[in-house]
């Protein structure tokens, strides 16, 4: 695992930690052993740093601009897009541990694995040298896509904010506005999940995904366009 620990710029004390991050779930479940360590639970932490990370980063770099600038391009820049881009560039889906029905069909590539990947690894890094390490790697990995948001090249899209800011405006409270799981379908390899949109308990919308990430964002902007609205 020394390649991938250099592209990273990160050296792991306890491996153990990189193994787990790099391993899916579909890995455990063809051993007959679903209590062999994946990196659901690592991705869930490093989802949570690396919104704190960047949205830290934009305020800094920022400083006149206004928070629903800052969350929107946090939101394009943490993304699943995003985060596919990392990953390739890093090559990390040569070092996953995929189950035999995820090798067959393609998982190394596969979207939603890689950005879950890479989320998992920056949990990795948290939990083995701390908070001043993993903010290190993310900044470094992130650096040319921080870089495109400063000079004005990222394309924002974040129609979960969007949608927010003109609910908002409307006098909807953001605790009315639900995003509920509505089911999945498809093989572990290739699921696609449904997330229905509720507002004040009313259901607005519904989209779909390889994630829930993209299935919540695809629900609103669903929602903005039966209003009217577009980013």
């Amino acid at each position: 695992m020394a390649g991938i620990q250099e592209k990273i710029g990160y050296s792991f004390r306890d491996e153990t930690l990189l193994q787990t991050a790099l391993t899916h779930s579909s890995f455990s479940r063809d051993r007959g052993n679903e209590t062999t360590a994946h990196n659901e639970r690592l991705e869930y932490l490093g989802d949570a740093f690396l919104d704190a990370i960047i949205g830290e980063e934009l305020y800094r770099i920022f400083p006149d601009r206004e928070e629903g600038f800052l969350t929107r391009t946090r939101a394009s820049l943490v993304c699943e897009k995003s985060l596919v881009e990392r990953a390739h560039e890093i090559g990390l889906g040569d070092y996953l541990r995929l189950g035999h029905g995820e090798e067959k069909t393609g998982g190394r590539n596969r979207d939603s694995i890689l950005a879950d990947a890479v989320e998992a690894v920056i949990g990795a890094v948290f939990l083995d040298g701390g908070y001043d390490a993993v903010k290190r790697m993310v900044l470094v990995l992130f650096e040319k896509a921080i870089k495109d948001a400063q000079e004005g090249r990222l394309v924002v899209t974040d129609y979960k904010t969007r949608l927010q800011e003109i609910l908002q405006a409307e006098g909807i409270l953001t605790d009315k506005v639900k995003y509920v799981d509505a089911g999945q379908k498809g093989p572990d390899h290739d699921k696609v999940f449904t997330v229905r949109l509720e507002i004040n308990g009313v259901a607005e919308a519904e989209g779909t995904g390889k994630s829930k990430k993209q299935a919540q964002q695809n629900a609103a902007e669903a929602a903005l366009k039966r209003r009217g609205n577009v980013i």
